[in-house]
């Protein structure tokens, strides 16, 4: 039997009052702070804040809970644009959509920092491993997401962006799961070469995992293409990610004719629109994959928003994760 496990991308929004208060600190607005070495007053806004968004997570009942990625001003950006090897530079457009981010530049060898490994630890304090799950960009959608003026070749660039990351989930402490966050697999996908590449870095990150963590490789905003999906599924890890809200039928045949791993997550909520589904709707998504994949009977389906949540208004996200929760209940119920 199947097992529906409830979870996010995390990379949530903060909390209204978190916003008002580092506001408040030095006029702070988006990205004033966001360099590694926040003062003590920063720091106590960003714990409180991580605090409540666990505590969210609990009380609407979902299996895995993440640190939350608050301190992500720069989103998929973030561990390269709080390195000391990195210069941030110009504004750019995150994505296609409304929301912008620092250029990080990488101008120096991407040797070990810690900063997300610190979050998690922190993370681990408040919730229990079995249910804690860590979130990091993957190293193809990081090495997109910003410019090489060090390694000097984009093979070499991969693939020193998916040895710092391996380097970085390395000093993870003991978690569930660990989702892989790679949206540009399907944005700005490889060419020939570069998409066994893309595997071959996603490979490494994975392999860097805590000892029993699952690791899942969230793609979205579309799917793969058919030779990058293949290359995808090389590589050694648990479960890809689908979103079935911007494309649930190319998804589905991606599936259907070329097969997938034992494990997936389906992205089966909206994160960018403020709509709220109801937790039916949620399981009814989650009936109608199954459904509709007669071939494959998977082990677990982690049943997930498609993207980031940072784009939602913070009550919003409160309503998600609630429906979410549900979801799950209902599905048990059915059984």
């Amino acid at each position: 039997m199947t097992e529906r496990v409830a979870t996010t991308p995390g990379v949530y929004p903060l909390p209204d009052w978190a916003k008002d208060d580092l506001a408040d600190l030095k006029g702070h607005q988006k990205h004033d702070l966001i360099d590694g070495d926040e003062g003590e007053d920063v720091v106590a806004v960003y714990e409180r804040a991580r605090e409540e968004v666990i505590e969210r997570q609990q009380s609407a009942g979902l299996d895995r809970a993440v640190e939350g990625q608050l301190r992500w001003d720069d989103m998929l950006a973030h561990p390269l644009a709080v390195h000391d090897s990195v210069e941030t530079r110009g504004i750019v457009r995150y994505y296609d959509n409304n929301n912008f981010y620092r250029d990080p530049v990488v101008t120096g060898d991407l040797t070990f920092d810690g900063d997300i490994a610190a979050e998690l630890e922190a993370a681990a304090a408040l919730t229990d491993s079995d249910s804690l799950q860590a979130v990091v960009p993957g190293p193809y959608s990081l090495a997109d997401l910003a410019t090489d003026e060090h390694y000097g070749d984009d093979a070499d660039f991969l693939a020193a962006v998916a040895d710092f990351l391996a380097g970085e989930v390395e000093a993870f402490p003991e978690v569930e799961t660990l989702f892989v966050l790679e949206p540009s697999l399907v944005e700005n996908p490889p060419g020939d070469g570069e998409d066994e590449r893309a595997s071959q870095a996603i490979d490494t990150v994975a392999g860097a995992a805590p000892e029993g963590a699952d690791v899942v490789v969230h793609t979205y905003w579309g799917a793969l293409d058919e030779k990058v999906h293949a290359h995808l599924l090389d590589a050694d890890f648990d479960a890809v990610g689908y979103d079935f809200v911007s494309n649930p039928e190319d998804n589905l045949y991606n599936i259907n004719e070329y097969g997938t791993k034992d494990s997936i997550a389906a992205g089966v909520v909206d994160g960018q629109n403020t709509l709220v589904e109801d937790a039916e709707q949620i399981a009814e998504r989650a009936d109608w994959l199954a459904d509709n994949t007669p071939a494959t009977d998977f082990e677990t389906v982690y049943l997930t928003p498609n993207t980031e949540l940072f784009y939602l208004p913070y009550s919003t996200f409160e309503e998600k994760l609630a429906a979410l929760g549900e979801a799950t209940d209902i599905a048990e119920v059915k059984a």
